[in-house]
């Protein structure tokens, strides 16, 4: 369908879904779009003419979060449209919140698939190949928490997802939440990253992070002191910071972030 084309390259804030429609009904219809992680959390409301208890029951186990019957009842309908956007946009502020805390999360169901991730935790995701990933499944009994169920070694990073615990989703359902972290092979690339530095005040910041002096730096990097000294402005300039302790605790904090630290 034209529809689930446009859904593919967009991220909708809610989904109205027919029950009928030609060429694919709307329960092929959410089970397709629950298929794809950008939809995971996106609300879907079926609309239907059909007033059985099996087919309300099938839309629920296809994804729907709601229905509303035909003929419809444009106030019923734009009250649950409300309702249902301003749960899922507090579902998405909590999930920024914890990646802005350097919290990158997901959950997986019982039957390993991935039901939703924090917005960095899918770009991390993207990192590891779809083949490895398909492999990832969750053993029975639960293992303990802070086990590490998969790595993965990329070019200047290794990913692991950590077990976290099971918890139910509102639904009579378990999930499994895990963990993403990052530990760099080389620090000072998180650096130059995260706040737009170039490869040499990333390193220059790197090392006022491990308490060096100027002095101390410049004999490093081989470089006089007012050199590194310019640099430092630069990052001051770049950062909006304006001291140096605040560039260390910066530093550090970021560096604390991409190594997955608690």
């Amino acid at each position: 369908m034209a529809a689930l084309e446009v859904v593919s390259h967009t991220a909708p804030d809610l989904i109205l879904v027919d029950a009928l429609m030609p060429g694919m009904t709307g329960w092929e219809v959410c089970k397709k779009l629950r298929q794809r992680r950008q939809n995971a959390t996106t609300p879907i409301i079926f609309m239907t003419g059909l007033t059985e208890t099996e087919h309300v029951l099938r839309a629920f186990e296809a994804g729907a979060v709601d229905y509303v019957n035909k003929p419809l009842r444009l106030e019923e309908v734009l009250a649950r449209v409300n309702v249902h956007l301003e749960a899922s946009a507090r579902i998405r502020a909590t999930h920024r919140a914890l990646d802005d805390v350097g919290r990158y999360f997901l959950a997986l169901n019982r039957r390993g698939d991935i039901v939703w991730t924090t917005p960095h935790a899918a770009r991390l995701l993207e990192n590891i190949p779809p083949s490895l990933l398909a492999e990832l499944s969750i053993p029975t009994p639960l293992p303990a928490p802070g086990s590490v169920l998969l790595r993965h070694r990329a070019e200047d990073h290794e990913l692991s997802l950590i077990f976290v615990g099971a918890t139910g989703n509102g639904m009579g359902e378990d999930e499994r939440l895990l963990r993403i972290t990052t530990q760099a092979h080389q620090p000072e690339r998180v650096l130059q990253d995260r706040l737009g530095l170039s490869a040499r005040e990333a390193e220059v910041l790197l090392w006022i992070s491990r308490g060096k002096t100027s002095r101390d730096i410049a004999d490093i990097l081989s470089v006089s002191p007012r050199t590194v000294d310019k640099h430092m402005e630069q990052i001051y300039n770049k950062t909006g910071m304006s001291t140096r302790a605040a560039a260390a605790s910066t530093a550090s904090r970021l560096l604390q972030e991409g190594q997955g630290r608690p």
